[in-house]
């Protein structure tokens, strides 16, 4: 993923890259809410407000993420 890319909550497909980038070895189906929140805020190139997110963005992201691991 290219860090210098900032990343946005749309398009969600991009978040899901990164996360998959930064937490391989992460069990998608443990990952909580709070904890998806933190991991994606942290992402190097987050640049979206994190105030604006939404429960139904979060199970968005985490579906695409469940989906793309187990394509």
């Amino acid at each position: 993923m290219d860090e210098d890319h900032p990343l946005y909550w749309e398009p969600t497909y991009e978040i899901v890259l990164a996360l998959m980038e930064a937490h391989p070895e992460v069990n998608v189906e443990e990952v909580g809410y709070h904890q998806l929140l933190v991991w994606i805020t942290a992402l190097p190139n987050f640049a979206d407000d994190p105030a604006i997110v939404s429960e139904e963005l979060l199970r968005t992201i985490l579906r695409e993420w469940y989906e793309e691991l187990n394509a």
